[in-house]
């Protein structure tokens, strides 16, 4: 079952219209888990740890870290990496299309560009 972290500063827009599209869906936002202003490393370890997917719009800092831990031979969380130029109704139906499409296994150790 595919589940959802939301990072810090994600969309909350995003958040709320895949709950109400699909309110089944697991969609944990970072601050909800007391991770308010944690570092990226932590966020990438805790995101692994609980088997959910990142959601960040972050293209700097949590791709480069990402790729550092997987250099050190570390398995990282599916991130996907939300583009903020297209529409949030846009990024949505990407999401629930990874919901009901992919199975967890087939996302392991990857970041994704979205939308796809």
């Amino acid at each position: 079952m595919i589940r959802f972290l939301a990072d810090e500063n994600f969309n909350n827009h995003i958040v709320r219209g895949i709950v109400l599209r699909n309110p089944e869906i697991d969609i944990l936002r970072l601050q909800d888990a007391g991770l308010s202003g944690e570092d990226d490393p932590t966020v990438l370890e805790f995101a692994l740890m609980e088997n959910r997917i990142l959601l960040t719009h972050d293209v700097e800092t949590i791709p480069k870290f990402a790729y550092s831990r997987a250099a050190e031979g570390k398995e990282i969380p599916p991130i996907f990496i939300i583009k903020q130029n297209v529409t949030i109704s846009q990024i949505i139906e990407n999401l629930l299309l990874f919901y009901e499409c992919c199975d967890e296994s087939e996302l392991k150790n990857k970041i994704l560009f979205l939308p796809i």
